[in-house]
């Protein structure tokens, strides 16, 4: 009897003094902040859990988003025993161990085992064959967690008998739950500046705003959160950064790169991150940029900038920085044409204003039967067949034709563009 009190005594001592972001871990699935798109109301992680159907499952999501909560949320919401462990320390002889509880479990009162295995990826393959057996006779369910691409990092068999769900960035109201579930937990309130500031900085990682919501509790001596506090948790000076700076900043940064200016455009780039800027919507500006001010002018511009987006999402901040600031770089001094953003914003315009021509006979589908009598397809000529691989015949419905919206500039590769029957072009044959 005084052994089981004093280790209910350690265990209550211990969750006293654990980490904010563990003692706010979720019990249930109502518990979850945040990811929706899985748990809400009548959707698929949530539906499977609660008819008890939720077979291997892998969580993938950047760092702070709630694998780990997510898998104890599921724990709290079934009847099956709940095992956890880490790949970063576990080994073949923990996962063999653990199969054979579950088994014994399973033979002895018929329940079930999760097992939450948290950074799966870290697992060589012989390690994770060594769960495919249990895996694939329904001994465990397999929640795996991982920050990498499962498609790269888990093997097949294992990745084929699971269920992906993707997690992702936290959205600022969870994170804005997430601290106020925080200071309602410390018995502690806040200015409204430093928890600002807090969700500012987050990048959608919970974690991370609940230890610098820790610390900041801890500075304040556990009484009121100032905005000196927070600053001190993250190790920086609030930077003014409000609704107006967000478009007057990104703003200035498309028109830096626009201008050709490198140096600009890193420095907005970096004001940017400094303020907490979701990295996905500076991702994002630079793909359109790509197209819409550098476009065929440099065709690896759109490579480029889609090269950061992916590595941003791969790798995640702080590192990613590299990959936006060289895409960056290579945009603002990229040769410069907005023609192709000029073609369809006309072509929509010119369709919008009734521009809607009869696809010409020889143009149409001619694959169907009866096509022929119709005479679709009859006439077209195949320009593979042409020695100089072009034709000159109409594409364009007879109402349009010698319309042009596409008109390449001189700027880069975009002066080496032929275009046939266009007398306005470069090198016409």
């Amino acid at each position: 009897m005084s052994d089981n009190l004093f280790a209910a005594a350690a265990e209550e001592t211990r969750r006293a003094r654990a980490p904010l972001a563990a003692r706010l871990r979720p019990r249930t699935l109502d518990d979850v902040v945040g990811q929706e798109h899985l748990v809400g109301p009548g959707r698929p992680l949530r539906v499977l859990v609660e008819s008890d159907r939720l077979s291997s499952a892998l969580l993938w999501g950047p760092p702070g988003t709630g694998k780990t909560s997510l898998a104890l949320a599921v724990a709290g919401s079934t009847e099956r025993a709940f095992e956890q462990m880490s790949a970063v320390t576990a080994g073949v002889k923990d996962v063999r161990e653990t199969i054979e509880r579950a088994k014994q479990r399973l033979g002895e009162r018929g329940q079930g085992t999760i097992l939450f295995l948290d950074e799966i990826h870290r697992f060589s393959k012989s390690q994770q064959d060594a769960l495919l057996p249990a895996v694939e006779d329904g001994t465990l369910t397999l929640i795996g967690a991982t920050t990498e691409n499962p498609f790269f990092e888990v093997n097949a068999p294992l990745r084929s008998r699971s269920t992906l769900f993707r997690l992702e960035p936290l959205d600022r109201k969870a994170i804005e739950q997430l601290v106020a579930r925080g200071l309602q937990a410390e018995a502690v309130t806040a200015d409204p500046e430093a928890t600002t500031l807090l969700v500012d900085r987050s990048g959608g990682d919970g974690r991370q705003v609940l230890t610098s919501l820790d610390v900041a509790c801890a500075l304040s001596n556990y009484t009121h959160v100032e905005l000196e506090h927070v600053e001190a948790a993250l190790g920086t000076s609030a930077l003014r950064y409000g609704q107006d700076d967000h478009y007057d900043v990104v703003s200035a940064f498309i028109k830096s790169m626009r201008g050709s200016d490198a140096d600009a455009a890193v420095y907005w780039l970096a004001r940017m991150l400094e303020a907490g800027e979701d990295a996905r919507f500076i991702a994002r500006r630079m793909v359109i940029f790509a197209s819409e001010d550098v476009g065929l002018a440099d065709s690896r511009g759109l490579e480029v900038a889609v090269a950061a987006a992916h590595a941003l999402e791969h790798v995640g901040l702080p590192e990613a920085q590299l990959n936006l600031a060289q895409a960056a770089i290579y945009l603002a001094t990229a040769p410069k044409s907005n023609r192709a953003a000029l073609a369809i914003w006309n072509a929509r315009a010119a369709v919008k204003d009734g521009a809607v021509g009869e696809v010409p006979a020889h143009l149409r589908d001619g694959h169907y039967q009866g096509a022929a009598e119709l005479g679709h397809g009859a006439g077209y000529r195949y320009p593979h067949d042409d020695p100089k691989g072009w034709v000159d015949q109409q594409y364009l419905p007879e109402s349009l034709a010698g319309r042009h919206w596409y008109e390449p500039s001189e700027h880069g590769d975009e002066g080496k563009i032929v275009m046939h029957k266009n007398p306005r072009s470069k090198g016409q044959q």
